[in-house]
């Protein structure tokens, strides 16, 4: 049994996992108020599905990028599982579980999250063997430098905002995932954490820490 934790962002997400069923999920968006809300939310859901902390075999967590505060929070509550319930912590980048909700296609992707100041973080993907493998590391770029650097069709999904929509959808480009598409579930990063689990791919719950972005620097040109 594994919980998954993702709070990247002001949209929580948690899911329970049992390698052959999603037994539970929540999402929802909270008005930066994850101290107070994050672990009364993890018990109710185990208390819904009947299970207690004891009978978690794993846990995972989304490591970013995303809002400092938050993923320190997420992070925090997490790791204090593991070494208390002795467990293995599995941490997934939180663009990879944006791409990995997307069906497989010829084209490209990139996953994208807001990064403050109107910019995104994003990443670009291709399918490999089936799924969407990272292409490069994660950038900081505005609305306006994708539309401009994207030249040829590719997809995209993430956490945009109307405006954002607005500037991408200038592009002939880029193809923009429906906004239900571009929820981060956080079943998907209970599914890739299995895998990686079972694979004895697991991190050090004292040494993993969250994916930050200097993002109050100046944007590349």
């Amino acid at each position: 049994m594994l919980l998954a934790v993702d709070t990247s962002t002001r949209w929580i997400g948690l899911a329970i996992y049992d390698g052959a069923e999603v037994l539970a999920e929540m999402t929802w968006q909270t008005s930066d108020h994850h101290t107070v809300e994050l672990a009364p939310a993890v018990d109710e859901l185990l208390k819904r599905c009947g299970i207690s902390q004891k009978i978690l075999q794993a846990l995972a967590v989304a490591l970013g990028p995303g809002s400092f505060t938050s993923l320190r929070i997420g992070l925090a509550l997490v790791k204090a599982m593991a070494l208390g319930l002795h467990v293995p912590l599995i941490g997934v980048p939180s663009l990879d579980i944006l791409a990995a909700a997307q069906p497989a296609r010829d084209l490209p992707l990139v996953a994208a999250l807001a990064a403050g100041r109107g910019r995104l973080a994003t990443r670009q993907y291709a399918v490999k063997k089936g799924g969407w493998l990272p292409q490069g590391e994660i950038e900081v770029a505005t609305p306006q430098m994708l539309v401009e650097r994207i030249t040829r069709p590719t997809l995209v999904c993430g956490e945009l905002s109307a405006e954002t929509r607005q500037i991408l959808s200038n592009s002939s480009n880029l193809r923009l995932c429906t906004p239900a598409q571009s929820l981060r579930r956080p079943s998907y990063l209970a599914e890739i954490a299995w895998k990686r689990w079972q694979a004895k791919q697991v991190d050090d719950p004292v040494s993993l820490a969250p994916i930050y972005l200097h993002v109050g620097e100046p944007v590349p040109e």
